[in-house]
């Protein structure tokens, strides 16, 4: 996966934000406030997503390339190097995951917000 796909993909996601908050290097997608993926766009070397803990673990069992969350909860986040070992397919799922995550924990207004979108 690209970055540029990366991005698109993420950008397609209903209520999706594209932010900066840290600094021009590193990309950051929001719904209602909450982050739900971040890469290091300078690189393009990792990408970091919302996991469900006991998914998190299996992941990180079946692939070498994903990691514990860097500069994250290590329990509700992956970093996964873009090496190409973890199939786009993969990838995509993983932000649907996280994506999902995120919504699920929004308030009844911010999901709304976010369905209305």
């Amino acid at each position: 996966m690209t970055q540029e796909e990366f991005r698109d993909y993420c950008q397609r996601k209903k209520g999706s934000i594209e932010g900066f908050p840290f600094g021009s290097g590193t990309v950051v997608f929001k719904i209602s406030g909450k982050i739900f993926a971040m890469a290091d766009v300078l690189s393009f070397k990792s990408i970091s997503l919302k996991c469900d803990p006991d998914k998190a673990v299996e992941l990180r069992k079946q692939y070498p390339a994903v990691l514990l969350g860097y500069r994250l909860s290590k329990r509700h986040w992956n970093t996964i190097l873009m090496d190409g070992s973890v199939p786009d397919k993969v990838i995509r799922s993983l932000i649907d995951h996280s994506y999902e995550r995120v919504y699920s924990g929004l308030n009844r207004a911010e999901a709304q917000n976010v369905a209305d979108w």
